[in-house]
């Protein structure tokens, strides 16, 4: 069914502000356990799996306004009327298109290292890469899989990664828990022409410096749109900012997240 609800992973205080944390293509909530829980604990931290991703339904359609009307529709389930909403990657391009979407339901909106806008050829290239999905023989060999692409990553964290995201394939062997189909959707969307967020929902866009994901671009327009409403920063990582420098992105979502909102 493709109204069925998104798995939610649920963390910090089910009392405090609600912040909804939207991962990156081919991930899952699970993800920012640690970024919740070490760094916005007073919170209240709803980090779904999106559609095609983890233990949320697979089915199509995969677009941007599908998953936006996937995470309105939690929002109503968890009975949460207004949150911040944090997005990385291709979660932020959803987050972003949330924002234009329901204003009204947006606090405020963090875009880390946003895959908005991307160059078609990049786009495809990627794309392309899904139609032929990574298998394993084991456990451990998915391990070095992900270690080899997360080299900042912890020991404690690629376990955490092997053993929440992987499922068996019919023949013994292994894979990521993901819809390769969606991914290739999801490049799609990602090369769709940027739009910036809307002028009235405060925004931070946080670059990572070493990914060159974040088109100049795309920098242009948001400041010419939000002006005084664009907070900037640059973080020294590549694009895994939570997983390469967690403390750091950790931090920077707390302080800007608790600091006050300008009336707009």
């Amino acid at each position: 069914m493709t109204d069925a609800a998104l798995f939610v992973h649920r963390y910090g205080d089910s009392a405090g502000a609600p912040v909804v944390l939207l991962h990156g293509v081919t991930g899952h909530g699970a993800r920012w356990r640690r970024t919740a829980e070490g760094h916005l604990a007073g919170r209240r931290v709803i980090a779904p799996d999106l559609r095609g991703h983890g233990r949320s339904p697979y089915e199509p359609p995969w677009t941007a306004d599908r998953h936006v009307a996937d995470v309105l529709a939690m929002l109503d389930v968890e009975g949460v009327e207004r949150a911040d909403v944090v997005g990385h990657s291709f979660g932020g391009m959803i987050a972003l298109h949330l924002a234009r979407t329901a204003p009204e339901r947006v606090r405020r909106l963090v875009l880390l290292d946003p895959a908005i806008g991307l160059d078609p050829a990049f786009a495809g290239r990627e794309a392309r890469g899904y139609l032929a999905p990574v298998s394993f023989a084991d456990a451990a060999e998915a391990r070095a899989f992900r270690a080899a692409r997360w080299p900042k990553a912890s020991p404690g964290l690629l376990d955490e990664e092997v053993e929440a995201h992987l499922e068996p394939l019919p023949d013994g062997r292994l894979r990521w828990r993901f819809e390769p189909a969606a991914i290739v959707g999801a490049y799609s969307e990602m090369a769709r022409p940027h739009v910036p967020p809307p002028v009235d929902v405060p925004a931070h866009l946080v670059i990572a410096t070493q990914s060159d994901l974040v088109r100049p671009e795309f920098v242009v327009d948001c400041r010419a749109t939000l002006g005084p409403g664009l907070t900037i920063s640059e973080i020294e990582s590549g694009h895994m900012l939570y997983v390469d420098r967690l403390a750091e992105t950790g931090a920077l979502l707390n302080s800007w997240l608790d600091g006050p909102v300008d009336a707009r």
